[in-house]
């Protein structure tokens, strides 16, 4: 039981952020309120209706911080993002929070092309999806585009192309890249996309079997066998779609229902009144009592920058707050609706959503719990950094820092961190300790997990680097190194931890050693990567950009294109030209440049 006594007056009436802290300064909650006074005493002051959960939290609190916001809506905002930072052990965190694939149809280009991307721009492009299995999502595009015959290449091959790919050859794509193609034909192409997407498939196949029909009465065979195939591809694609809503919108259907181990979200996703797809999330530990905190917390974390966002989402039951009504408005850039199920057909898709609810469950061999258990951690390392130190020569040190979240890259978060007080002295164990004091300056959010490319001096070398500079927010140190034949790619590589003389007793071949060898692997190709990426333009600096007329873009085009030094002075001058940005006469200029260079290799 904490000794933290509340006083109401402490804190005032406007909205805002909170933070509650436990007695080692770490935060256990964040929360939002239109008044922080009045949400923060019902912590305290009525304690009886209180969910268990919420009881431990508070029995932990030993300190709270306030940020204040402008509205709610600010609030909201600031409290989704300081939930993904720092992960509190008491806030419903969201850990499956991937973008899922989409379509895109660039309606903006005069050949338009369909894509999948995973993030949404506002550009004049049309989207369609989500899909949750992107193994799925690639098949229906493939069914498409070798049916559609739409362009493949992106907007630089397609305005540079000088003859036409191999998917004009097998029968896949027009090749308006080079070839006249009739754009009314092109566009009837890309409406039949359109349709295929947007659910109005019968609408479509009846067109198309009509088609169909004609031509075969005019001995047309060949485009009826084209039309055909349309038909089986459009046919194909929607089969697995069952049509729950007639009214042809789009709509995000969430269901709530609470399991042996804690509480299953189901969610589904309506397109065009067709059920596109569906996933679950789960909360281990949590009842329906928790219900409207979780609905509240999972909507504003879900739905974020570059998701799509549908006009219309029904929840099981009535939302308070009207601020993230205005938050996902202006993400979406048009109105968004949170209702409630009113209508039988509303409650009919929230059963549904609560039967895909109930199959919801905790992974009990999911990776991080395999760690916890392998390495005999105290938590799941959530948030894992893997840090490689390298150097070539001595010269160049730099550290690599790599991180995975929940099992998953988080390629947003790669760093790397530059030492050039340690030119020439190649010491990696002097470079992960002056990394170690960087990453405390740097804040957080902190690591779960520090793994550290190397054998127990790397590991040492770090841990006593945060003990000199007293750091007391622990974290959980291991090293990989690896096995006794030093080979790449050994089921034995060993892990060291603190404290202990020999590695851990981890299975060769096993997942949690796998998969650190996977998080070992990224962090040595991203930092070795940039090692070579340096190297290559400290030549590039010596090489060409002592040659007049040549600056850092030009530099680099050259190097882009032909990938080093010695194809440079090989190239001809029409090779020169075929760049964007070469004109004539400056690749006669260039050409003579580099003719001079090799003339000098040669006689030196």
């Amino acid at each position: 039981m904490s000794d933290f006594i509340f006083s109401a007056g402490d804190y005032p009436t406007r909205p805002g952020v909170y933070l509650m802290k436990d007695a080692a300064g770490k935060i256990i909650y964040v929360g939002k309120a239109k008044s922080l006074r009045a949400r923060l005493s019902s912590y305290f002051y009525s304690r009886a209706r209180h969910t268990p959960k919420t009881r431990a939290m508070v029995e932990r609190i030993a300190h709270i911080d306030i940020l204040l916001a402008g509205s709610e809506k600010e609030a909201l905002l600031l409290e989704a993002s300081l939930i993904k930072k720092h992960r509190p052990r008491y806030n419903v965190v969201l850990r499956d929070d991937k973008q899922y694939v989409l379509f895109r149809l660039d309606k903006m280009s005069e050949y338009p092309r369909l894509i999948m991307t995973r993030n949404v721009v506002r550009d004049g492009s049309v989207y369609f999806g989500p899909f949750t299995s992107a193994g799925a999502a690639k098949a229906t595009w493939k069914l498409l585009n070798s049916v559609f015959r739409l362009r493949k290449c992106n907007d630089r091959a397609f305005g540079n192309r000088v003859r036409p790919c191999l998917y004009y050859h097998i029968g896949q794509c027009h090749a308006p890249c080079v070839l006249d193609v009739d754009r009314d034909m092109y566009r009837d192409i890309v409406r039949r996309v359109e349709m295929v997407l947007s659910g109005r498939t019968g609408e479509l196949v009846g067109r198309l079997r009509r088609e169909m029909q004609d031509a075969s009465e005019g001995l047309a065979f060949e485009r009826a066998a084209q039309l055909r195939d349309q038909i089986r591809a459009v046919e194909k694609t929607v089969e697995r779609q069952a049509v729950v809503m007639h009214d042809n919108s789009d709509r995000d259907v969430l269901g709530l229902a609470q399991t042996e181990n804690g509480l299953g979200l189901g969610m589904l996703y309506v397109r065009q009144g067709r059920l596109l797809d569906e996933k679950t999330f789960f909360w281990p530990g949590l009842t329906l009592e928790e219900g409207p905190e979780v609905l509240d917390s999972f909507l504003s974390q879900f739905y974020g920058p570059g998701r799509f966002i549908p006009p219309v989402i029904i929840v099981p039951s009535a939302m308070e707050s009207e601020a993230l009504s205005e938050v996902l408005s202006e993400l979406r850039g048009g109105r968004v609706r949170i209702v409630s199920a009113a209508s039988s057909a509303q409650q009919h898709l929230v059963g549904l959503a609560r039967s895909v609810a109930v199959q919801a469950r905790e992974q009990e061999n999911s990776i991080t719990r395999l760690l916890a258990k392998g390495l005999r951690l105290e938590h799941e390392p959530l948030r894992i950094e893997c840090i490689d130190a390298s150097h070539l020569g001595g010269q160049g040190m730099r550290v690599g820092q790599v991180v995975y979240e929940d099992g998953r890259r988080a390629k947003g978060e790669t760093r790397l961190y530059s030492f050039p007080e340690l030119e020439g002295t190649g010491d990696d164990y002097a470079a992960l300790a002056a990394w170690a004091v960087r990453r405390i300056e740097s804040g957080p959010p902190w690591p779960d997990l520090l793994l550290i490319d190397g054998g127990k001096g790397q590991l040492a070398s770090v841990e006593k680097a945060l003990e000199n500079a007293g750091w007391d927010n622990s974290w959980e140190l291991a090293s990989i190194a690896k096995g006794p034949s030093r080979r790449a790619g050994e089921l034995e590589d060993r892990i060291f931890r603190p404290g202990r003389m020999n590695p851990m007793p981890l299975k060769p071949g096993s997942a949690e050693l796998l998969f650190l060898q996977r998080v070992r692997d990224d962090a040595h190709r991203f930092v070795i990567g940039r090692q070579r990426r340096a190297r290559k333009k400290r030549m590039l600096d010596s090489a060409l950009l002592d040659m007049p007329g040549i600056g850092e873009k030009t530099a680099r085009i050259l190097w882009d294109r032909f990938g080093s030094l010695e194809a440079m002075l090989e190239a001809t001058p029409d090779q020169l030209q075929e760049i964007d940005g070469i004109g004539r006469k400056r690749a006669l200029r260039i050409h003579e440049q580099l003719s001079e260079i090799r003339v000098c290799r040669k006689s030196g």
